[in-house]
């Protein structure tokens, strides 16, 4: 028995190191996937991502969101995306509202702001990003007989007549034009339908994937609807743009053009009411209700206030009273 002592412990070294290869090989990291993660900023996504590090894979297609996204500015700005509604928020009125910090994006206060509704003549805001983002200002605009063919609000365009999107674009921004609208609308997409493509894939692009729009003016049509949220992450962006934030403060606006002087007051009376007040839209259809959203800078602080689905009576007390209050807590850094 002596002999095979030796012939025994190599067989068990050998074992060993079998065994020592085999758990080895176990923990090796597996293969990497077919793509890589894309890093994207945390307004776009809850979270920010980690890009794998391997050159040889190309981003996988961003999947379709499945659930509101978080709230959040198409910029640099970083958004801490917190939605915790302080206890003390003064009560409004609004069924589904959303107060902001102006220059972080940090949520203030808020109300049912996921509840998808019709929000009216605020999507104009939308409409000016799109004409914007064609650029060319100065293009004349000849108006037609299909544009004119509106509800009011209007500036009374006559079919032959001829205006530059510049000039359109002041006018239905401060009086909320709707035949203003259709004329810039089918002269950036040829039909209102394409257009309404182009609005919704704007929002999109600005986190707004709770939205679909179908007109250029918000009048109430099938399938057209945005929540309080996602026009908030609109008028973030809008409140950048310093064409939108020259013409939205305006009190009133005069128009000189080959048809005479035409004077226009802006439809947001908070501008008067409110020290402070510098915009932005208002709204209203039967099915959406009073709608407001609204912005104010003071002592460096500034706030953004979506109101939708509100009264008449309401509207602007319940404005300066919850903007007021978020002046005092916004940054002012």
């Amino acid at each position: 028995m002596a002999p095979l002592l030796p012939d025994i412990r190599r067989l068990f070294v050998v074992i060993g190191m079998l065994a020592s290869a085999c758990l080895l090989i176990s923990c090796q990291s597996p293969p990497l996937p077919a793509y890589k993660t894309a890093t994207q900023s945390a307004w776009q996504q809850y979270g920010t991502g980690s890009a794998t590090p391997n050159p040889n894979y190309v981003p996988a297609p961003a999947p379709a969101p499945a659930a509101p996204r978080p709230m959040g500015p198409a910029s640099d700005v970083p958004y801490p995306a917190t939605f915790s509604a302080p206890a003390n928020a003064p009560t409004i009125n609004a069924p589904s509202y959303v107060l902001l910090d102006g220059k972080t994006g940090r949520t203030l206060a808020f109300k049912n702001m996921d509840a998808r509704r019709a929000v009216a003549s605020t999507q104009k805001l939308v409409t000016a990003l799109v004409i914007l983002d064609r650029g060319n200002l100065d293009q004349q605009v000849t108006i037609t007989a299909a544009d004119t063919n509106v509800e009011p609000s209007k500036m009374y365009l006559k079919p032959g007549q001829k205006f530059t999107r510049r000039e359109l674009l002041n006018v239905f921004l401060v009086k909320s034009a709707n035949d203003a609208a259709l004329a810039l609308a089918r002269d950036h997409s040829g039909s209102i339908p394409a257009f309404g493509v182009a609005m919704t894939r704007k929002a999109q692009q600005l986190g707004a994937y709770q939205t679909s729009f179908k007109n250029p003016h918000g009048l109430t049509e099938p399938g057209q609807y945005s929540t309080a949220r996602d026009m908030a992450k609109i008028a973030f962006y809008a409140y950048r743009h310093s064409f939108i934030r020259n013409i939205v403060g305006r009190q009133k606006f005069t128009l000189h053009c080959a048809y005479g002087v035409r004077n226009y007051d802006n439809t947001n009376k908070l501008l008067a009411q409110m020290p402070g007040c510098n915009g932005m839209k208002t709204g209203y259809t039967s099915a959406a209700g009073r709608c407001l959203v609204s912005s104010a800078s003071r002592s460096g602080r500034d706030v953004i206030l979506v109101q939708l689905g509100t009264q008449t009576k309401y509207i602007w007390d319940d404005g300066k009273k919850l903007m007021e209050w978020g002046l005092q807590r916004a940054s002012s850094y």
